[in-house]
């Protein structure tokens, strides 16, 4: 604790104070561009990766980086994705994956939540991306299998947000576009679903213009 302590003294000292102009801009109002769904895992950070600052981002997160389908959950999902799309006007909406997943791995191996109730409550509204598992990858194990899973999770993801009335309403009008991301922690690379070519590439190198639609027949995962 101590050294969150020091961290918020500096920010008010140093950082607050030099960037005074900026961040009275902030008190304003907030205008930010994006949504970003992903995962509450320590290790990953959107303005980091992303390399945006305060105000840029719109961020929900939470175990596994879930959005349940419109009307599957009490949570603040929902309202989160409702005031960003129509509120605030973000014109894009990222879902990003990463590595290693522990929500995912839970998924695959249910025994690890035996003792966290709360947890595998939460991990049902995973329960498209665990039989698609299941039933389609039988041939697949360890890493690989996890790989997998956590591409096959954020394009399900991107299938349940679809059904939430502001974003089906912007999608329909060309206003927002949608974005299947995975970040790997391992090498700090981000990989972007192509619709195209149906699997995930490189940011650099995949369609900026990312999927809002499901490819089935995805030839890189069902190797």
């Amino acid at each position: 604790m101590d050294h969150l302590l020091s961290g918020v003294h500096q920010f008010q000292s140093q950082v607050f104070q030099r960037e005074r102009d900026f961040f009275d801009k902030l008190v304003a109002g907030q205008t930010p561009s994006a949504l970003f769904v992903t995962c509450s895992d320590s290790r990953v950070d959107p303005n980091l990766i992303t390399q945006s600052g305060p105000g840029e981002l719109f961020v929900l997160r939470n175990a596994g980086n879930i959005v349940p389908p419109h009307g599957a959950s009490n949570g603040g999902e929902a309202a989160t994705i409702e005031y960003a799309v129509a509120a605030l006007g973000v014109r894009d909406v990222v879902i990003c994956g990463h590595s290693g997943c522990g929500a995912v791995q839970t998924l695959l191996h249910p025994e690890k939540a035996a003792t966290m109730p709360l947890v595998s409550r939460w991990l049902q509204h995973a329960e498209t991306t665990r039989r698609i598992i299941a039933e389609n990858y039988t041939h697949a194990t360890g890493d690989e299998l996890v790989e997998i899973a956590v591409q096959e999770h954020v394009l399900v993801q991107i299938e349940n947000i679809q059904t939430h009335p502001a974003v089906a309403v912007k999608l329909q009008r060309g206003e927002l576009t949608l974005h299947a991301w995975v970040y790997h922690l391992e090498t700090g690379e981000v990989l972007s679903y192509s619709p195209e070519d149906g699997r995930f590439e490189p940011l650099n190198a995949a369609d900026p213009a990312a999927s809002a639609k499901r490819v089935m027949d995805n030839p890189m995962l069902r190797k």
